[in-house]
């Protein structure tokens, strides 16, 4: 059996139909809407790849049945950028060359986009907590690391 998801994606009202019962979120955005942002590495809500927006609380989107998301809000990391202008963060992670493969990149900047929603002036192991949730096998996580810190200081009221 199949439904149509009617649902908000990055501030577009959106409908996909011909979902299946235990189809995942991230499926939904990735093969479905052409929304390849979100990775699918573990598929089990361990490493974050999938990291995204559910109504402005950062989920796993392979453990979120797509059915769930009638009638809320996503955002993606596709959806953080204004257009063509990449939101501050992920200019830095590109600064910073915190983005070597790519497969934890959409993860890690959503958490950090999240992370300085909430305190735009992060202590080091504030951001280690936040980021705890990401796992990344290539860059050892000082470039990723700068990478927030320097998010976070392009943010920083100036006086």
């Amino acid at each position: 059996m199949s439904i149509r998801v009617n649902f908000t994606v990055n501030g577009s009202a959106e409908s996909v139909d011909g979902v299946w019962e235990g189809e995942s979120l991230l499926y939904v955005l990735r093969e479905r809407m052409g929304l390849p942002g979100s990775k699918n590495a573990c598929e089990q809500g361990e490493c974050g790849s999938c990291t995204v927006y559910l109504d402005g609380i950062p989920v796993c989107a392979c453990l979120v049945a797509a059915g769930q998301v009638e009638g809320r809000s996503v955002r993606t990391v596709e959806g953080l950028a204004d257009g063509d202008r990449l939101d501050p963060v992920q200019e830095a992670f590109l600064e910073c060359g915190a983005v070597q493969c790519g497969f934890c990149t959409p993860g890690l900047i959503v958490a950090c986009h999240d992370l300085l929603a909430r305190n735009p002036a992060p202590g080091d192991a504030e951001i280690r907590e936040a980021l705890a949730g990401n796992l990344c096998r290539c860059t050892g996580y000082e470039k990723i690391l700068d990478a927030v810190r320097l998010a976070a200081a392009r943010r920083a009221p100036r006086p």
